[in-house]
């Protein structure tokens, strides 16, 4: 352990470094050492989502699909107060349409369903409320016909 925290003190080059040269000398080394780097999250590539400004961990949290660009949701500023100005009441404006487009499907699926369910009264009181279909007919007399005995 004593070696991996001085290789530690020198940071992420030295490990680098030190598989390139475990590669030279004998693969397997090269492959071992970037294997432990890897497992140890010592490279940082695996770790939480990956590098970079788009996986700080803070976006991520409250980021979830489209909810990650709500107005709750901090965005970093670009240096220039209009444009910033003109994103948050663009990002508002498509999660209002989001919001309304959301809204309108529910309706629509809502008078679909209702426009099914009334066919189907409909069907059922001009059919007659005892009126059995050509299937239950045919399951029936061949359930009659398995128990009874034949006349």
């Amino acid at each position: 352990m004593e070696l991996t925290a001085k290789i530690d003190e020198y940071g992420k080059p030295a490990w680098i470094v030190l598989m390139v040269l475990g590669f030279i000398v004998f693969w397997p080394i090269g492959l071992g050492i970037l294997g432990y780097l890897i497992w140890s999250g010592r490279m940082g590539c695996c770790r939480k989502g990956g590098p970079g400004r788009w996986h700080n961990e803070d976006k991520r949290a409250s980021a979830g699909g489209f909810s990650g660009w709500r107005r709750d949701h901090r965005t970093p500023t670009s240096g220039n107060r209009a444009f910033d100005d003109y994103r948050e009441q663009t990002l508002k404006r498509l999660e209002d349409e989001h919001e309304e487009f959301m809204g309108f499907l529910k309706n629509l699926r809502h008078a679909r369903d209702k426009a099914e369910f009334d066919q189907f009264m409909a069907e059922r009181k001009a059919g007659g409320a005892t009126a059995a279909t050509p299937d239950d007919d045919a399951d029936s007399s061949d359930i009659a016909g398995k128990d009874a005995p034949n006349a």
